[in-house]
């Protein structure tokens, strides 16, 4: 009989330090007979220093080497907490280094996106070769594979399509086959490949995504996000008083939730398990014995309030040169163009002369969107917006959530209402 699969996924909170790890050591040894594949995102903040990195060489700020050494030391420091001064992961991790040393020591030559896919993945790399070897070193067997032999895209950077039919093909050959053998099989999330060997990863925060994708080729019996909140909670605590833990909820919700920019969960992650009907555990790495939130199929659909606050957004207005009506080709060539650019469009409305939309303020990617509108379009942006969305609203809490904003923009529909709003005074609400 066919041995069932867990799929474990831990975040870049989780492997931050040396008591982290052993804590995720604790936790997969307390699994020791099941069997198992471990996804790991990179260490806390590395993500963020490697888009200096990948800034300073785009840039030629001359700061790249530097700004990199700073990176290295991070996971030098971590090894020596954690191994003796010649254990062999020193030598296997700075051979994973030298990857970005070469890149680094060549002029860039081609554009930001690829640049920045070639490098960012490091973080997860080293931080997986780390974990695993530690594993090994207190009895637990495992075996470490780069995810880029693993998951294949196409190539669209940042942003890869996974290739569906080449990753079950290489999953069944590499991973399977040692999981069928009793050992732990450990990658790394956020990253995958093209054919021909080129790093592509997943989009921001695509670990959980990694994770849902191998659930779904190894027909896994369940996948659980080990992360540092007690699992999916009604707002975010950091702004919000009185939040509560959601203790069950069902795919649909879920993806709803994720698709309005809930960041507990990677957007991507839901729809593979639930093609499948594998439920989803998040739970605390912090109290892995709490029950967490689980995430299927039957679930009530009576849901308490849920708040979900996407900072760092802008409105656009946009209006045809001519001063014609917005009509459905002028609607055409605008999303032919955010697609162009990948710019998400969070909440659009549009009226007799203009088309307003609100995105993600990704000056990287709108600066090339507006020149290429400015022929047949005229834009004016609203910076420093945040788009609130409430599900299973109540009119008490769009009352109390309206109170000191600038509304922008608004939209009620039957289970979900949103408010893009200006100046939303920095404290705490209740959720009433």
């Amino acid at each position: 009989m066919k041995k069932a699969i867990k799929v474990f996924k831990f975040g870049g909170a989780s492997v931050k330090d040396a008591a982290g790890v052993k804590n995720v050591a604790h936790i997969i040894e307390s699994y020791k007979s099941d069997n198992m594949a471990i996804v790991v995102s990179a260490m806390g903040k590395v993500t963020n220093a490697l888009e200096g990195v990948i800034d300073a060489h785009f840039n030629h700020t001359g700061q790249a080497a530097e700004l990199y050494e700073a990176v290295k030391l991070q996971h030098y420091t971590l090894m020596s907490d954690l191994f003796e001064a010649n254990d062999i992961v020193f030598e296997t991790v700075n051979d994973i280094f030298v990857e970005v040393d070469w890149i680094l020591e060549d002029p860039v030559d081609t554009e930001y996106d690829y640049v920045y896919d070639q490098i960012i993945g490091i973080g997860e790399l080293v931080s997986s070769c780390i974990l695993c070897a530690y594993l090994n070193k207190v009895g637990i067997e495992t075996v470490w594979l780069d995810a880029r032999g693993l998951l294949v895209t196409d190539n669209t950077y940042r942003e890869g399509r996974i290739q569906w039919t080449q990753t079950q093909e290489y999953v069944d050959k590499q991973i399977v086959p040692l999981l069928n053998q009793g050992k732990k099989v450990l990658t790394q999330g956020f990253i995958a490949a093209t054919d021909d060997n080129q790093t592509v990863t997943l989009g921001r925060e695509g670990s959980d995504y990694s994770a849902a994708i191998l659930s779904y080729c190894l027909d896994a019996e369940s996948m659980t996000i080990w992360k540092d909140v007690p699992g999916v909670l009604t707002a975010d605590p950091r702004m919000f008083e009185n939040v509560t833990k959601l203790d069950r909820l069902s795919y649909k919700e879920a993806i709803e939730m994720t698709y309005y920019g809930a960041s507990v969960i990677h957007p991507k992650t839901i729809k593979p398990l639930q093609n499948k009907t594998i439920p989803l555990h998040v739970k605390s790495f912090l109290k892995p014995q709490d029950e967490g939130t689980f995430i299927t199929n039957d679930v009530d659909a009576n849901y308490p309030p849920i708040v979900i606050v996407e900072k760092n957004q802008v409105l656009l207005y946009i209006s045809s040169n001519d001063f014609s009506f917005i009509a459905e080709h002028h609607l055409s060539a605008l999303f032919t163009l955010f697609d162009k650019y990948r710019v998400w469009v969070n909440m659009m409305r549009n009226t007799a002369i203009s088309f307003m939309v609100c995105v993600p303020n990704q000056p990287d990617r709108l600066k090339g969107l507006f020149k290429d509108m400015e022929r047949d379009f005229s834009v004016m942006k609203e910076e420093g917006v945040e788009l609130i969305t409430i599900r299973h609203y109540t009119e008490e809490m769009l009352t109390e959530m309206k109170k000191g904003k600038i509304i922008l923009l608004e939209e009620k529909i039957r289970k979900t209402f949103q408010i893009v709003a200006k100046n939303v005074p920095i404290m705490k609400r209740k959720m009433d």
